[in-house]
């Protein structure tokens, strides 16, 4: 009995190394896409900016394309690949209201949020800006945890409140250095990217990534479309215009949040973040060499700051 226990002991043990192995292996596997996620993010938002400027389109007009257009895409590849769970969701009333809760509270408000501080501000400081979420992430791990923040976290904190004091003030508290509705939807924006993070862990667990995507960016799109009427305000677009909107609704929208909230699902919503701090950097050197943004020497501490939060944090 003493030896039968001792082995199985060490079979379990095995067990659990291979387990580990295998996750381990799974998230490292997972590092690319999760990169490429990130950087198809910062273009997008750059794209957005370049669309909003030069085209006049309003964010919620490319709000409701990229929605309703990325959820057609995900849905079609959902019915494609995993027919059962694409249509077995829908049967489940409870799941249901969990999809419209991450319709409006997570994918509604993380886009809109989003390209609303691009319009008032640009895509760099708009990612920066959103990058706070994981400050918000880590108060909701340690309250449903029951656990103090470690040092290296409250170091992080700390970064972040002078990142975002650096690039609301430049560091004159006297003044805004960004327009006050960039900043208060930037807050909004690291808001919505929290919930975005967490709201759908359950339902990416049961369902699957797209899914979960399709009839979330379905709803919202659809209700959000149903206010503003986009195809009254239709622009009219060039060759560039039409390709550019083409790559936000296929690469960055439907290629970004597939392969984050899979990210999500993966590594979990702290590592998913981590990931994503990949995207202002993409959108910085986008903006200054794109759009010829120009960051004064307090933005970028600001945004090195708020990077290095989110490196402690993660």
């Amino acid at each position: 009995m003493g030896s039968a226990s001792v082995h199985e002991d060490a079979s379990d043990v095995a067990l659990a190394s291979r387990a580990g192995r295998t996750h381990r292996e799974h998230g490292a596997a997972a590092l690319p896409a999760r990169l490429r996620a990130a950087c198809s993010g910062g273009l997008c938002g750059t794209c957005s900016k370049y669309l909003m400027s030069f085209y006049g389109i309003d964010p919620l007009w490319l709000v409701c394309v990229r929605e309703v257009g990325a959820s057609l895409i995900f849905l079609l590849v959902a019915f494609a690949c995993d027919r059962e769970r694409a249509v077995g969701i829908l049967a489940d009333r409870r799941t249901m209201l969990g999809l419209v809760a991450v319709a409006f509270g997570a994918i509604l408000m993380s886009n809109v949020a989003y390209l609303e501080t691009v319009s008032w501000t640009n895509s760099a400081t708009a990612t920066v800006l959103q990058s706070l979420s994981l400050v918000i992430i880590l108060v909701y791990v340690c309250v449903t945890v029951r656990r103090r923040p470690r040092r290296r976290e409250v170091v992080g904190m700390a970064l972040a409140l002078l990142g975002t004091f650096l690039i609301a003030t430049g560091g004159n508290p006297a003044q805004l250095n960004i327009p006050a509705e960039g900043f208060a939807w930037g807050m909004a924006c690291a808001v919505a990217a929290a919930f975005l993070a967490i709201l759908p862990a359950r339902l990416l667990g049961r369902w699957g990534s797209f899914v979960v995507n399709g009839y979330s960016m379905l709803v919202s799109g659809v209700v959000l479309s149903a206010v503003v009427r986009p195809w009254e305000t239709v622009p009219t677009l060039d060759l560039v215009g039409g390709a550019l909107l083409a790559f936000v609704v296929v690469f960055g929208t439907f290629g970004a949040f597939a392969l984050y909230l899979q990210g999500v699902k993966d590594v979990g919503s702290m590592r998913a973040s981590l990931l994503a701090t990949v995207e202002p950097v993409t959108a910085t050197v986008a903006s200054v060499l794109w759009l010829g943004v120009v960051f004064s020497p307090t933005d970028l501490v600001g945004f090195a700051a708020i990077i290095a939060m989110v490196y402690l944090t993660a």
